[in-house]
């Protein structure tokens, strides 16, 4: 993220959307918005269907979800020098 960190535009709170990620200041889940990408909407579409977000927020999203699947990756195995 150039302007801001994820925390900026990320937030788990218990009592917003049962506690799933979404984007500050929304109801707007991660889970939504990567669901509406991974359907082939372009970011442009996504801004059109949720209004209270912009580009660097959906860009923030996508960030999130890279840096969550690194982290859940297993890492290969390290080849043995013979």
């Amino acid at each position: 993220m150039k302007k801001h960190s994820l925390e900026h535009f990320v937030i788990r709170q218990a009592d917003v959307c049962g506690g799933q990620p979404v984007i500050r200041g929304t109801r707007v889940t991660l889970r939504t918005v990567l669901a509406s990408l991974a359907d082939g909407d372009s970011v442009e579409e996504v801004l059109r269907g949720f209004p209270t977000l912009d580009e660097e927020a959906v860009r923030a999203v996508i960030a999130f979800a890279a840096a969550s699947a690194e982290e859940d990756l297993p890492l290969p195995a390290v080849p043995v020098a013979a």
